[in-house]
């Protein structure tokens, strides 16, 4: 029988507990990882990172393999060598003259229509629902996309601007969507201030009431061609894109549009925690507001004139960028726009295919993908609100 002696001598003496074990138990195995990033924001920046490069891989491969999808089909490695050689990258032709033809002239400025006009209105509808304060919100609550048709209507149906030639249509639709951008300003800042709910309110009432002046222009005009072209037009479509200056403006104010919110992103921020939480941090919501707005309605103004009136994308994608990168602007933006390019160039390679050799308009095709995904955001809400 052993004596407590006898056990302290047998077992000896304990060595001391490694530092920084103090009161942990054996199950108790904390990351140090996590003892240097508490809160996990270095984790969140590194897994945003790694997504926006993973997204901007996809939409340089996707803009090469969207050229090659049509009536004619391109293989990306021969479209790529095309782009190469018009680059001055390699000194041979890749392809033969009417291969080089269709990527060159007809489907490169296309894709690159479609991924500008994807990135502005992916990044307008970002900037609006914060600074509106509504999931709900797109580019087009600005009445912006009724203005683009009431000129584009004039142009097709009655000649206007006909001195301009072959730009008619887009300029008109330029200035039309300017105009109604316009027009909401002035309405929403008859009070004083430009509220939230005011911008809101004047936008959806200056958009209806343009699309009545156009729906009065098509039933005047006596052209049924001229009636389905604006029909046609106002579905979206990237057919007319071409090496013009359209084309620099859409690249030009994507561009833009991505500088300035992502600069802007702290400010986008407090306004999306609303007013009060904007005049604590210092910042004035109205000036915001207005200064947003200028960029909002040049950006979409350039996408619309390019594109035509394309739903859904700025309304489905911010929504889609925040479940990958959350709800911080600074990553926000530049995830928005580039989810944009990428979902608005499937969704013109799909349309060019899907009724060969007709081609469908590329709304149909946002309508289809956003229809279904609004009703889910709207019965998540109900949930979250029930």
């Amino acid at each position: 029988m052993s004596t407590p002696a006898t056990s302290a001598r047998t077992s000896g003496p304990q060595p001391p507990p490694p530092a920084g074990s103090a009161g942990r138990g054996p199950l108790d195995s904390r990351d140090p990882r996590r003892d240097r990033d508490p809160l996990g924001v270095r984790a969140r920046a590194r897994r945003s990172t790694v997504l926006l490069v993973l997204l901007a891989v996809a939409t340089v491969i996707s803009l090469v393999v969207c050229v090659g999808i049509g009536p004619v089909s391109i293989p990306p490695g021969t479209t790529a060598q095309v782009i190469a050689g018009h680059l001055g990258l390699t000194g041979a032709p890749a392809a033969d003259p009417t291969t080089d033809a269709i990527i060159q002239a007809v489907r490169l400025p296309r894709v690159l229509m479609g991924a500008a006009v994807g990135a502005c209105l992916a990044i307008c509808g970002a900037a609006l629902q914060a600074m509106v304060r509504n999931m709900l919100a797109d580019p087009y609550i600005l009445g912006v996309s009724g203005g683009a048709s009431t000129g584009a209507a004039a142009a097709i149906l009655f000649g206007a601007g006909a001195a301009l030639g072959q730009y008619a249509q887009s300029v008109l639709a330029f200035v039309g969507a300017l105009g109604a951008a316009l027009l909401v300003f002035a309405i929403a800042r008859a009070g004083g201030r430009v509220s939230s709910l005011r911008l809101l309110l004047s936008g959806v009432a200056v958009g209806y009431a343009l699309t009545a002046v156009t729906n009065l222009l098509i039933f005047s005009s006596d052209s049924a061609e001229g009636s389905r072209s604006v029909m046609f037009w106002m579905l979206g479509s990237l057919a007319l894109a071409q090496w013009n200056a359209f084309l620099l403006i859409a690249g030009l104010a994507a561009g833009l549009g991505i500088a300035v919110m992502t600069l802007g992103a702290r400010v986008l921020d407090a306004l999306s925690a609303g007013d009060e939480i904007a005049h604590g941090l210092g910042i004035s919501p109205d000036r915001a507001r207005i200064g947003f707005l200028v960029v909002v309605s040049l950006c979409t103004a350039a996408a619309v004139a390019g594109a035509g009136a394309i739903g859904f994308v700025g309304l489905v994608i911010p929504h889609l960028a925040r479940r990958l990168v959350g709800a911080r602007h600074r990553v926000l933006i530049p995830a928005s726009a580039l989810l944009g390019s990428l979902f608005l160039l499937w969704a013109d390679a799909l349309a060019r295919v899907v009724m060969a050799p007709r081609e469908l308009p590329i709304g149909v095709i946002t309508a289809a993908v956003g229809a279904p995904f609004l009703l889910i955001l709207v019965r998540r809400l109900y949930a979250r609100q029930s």
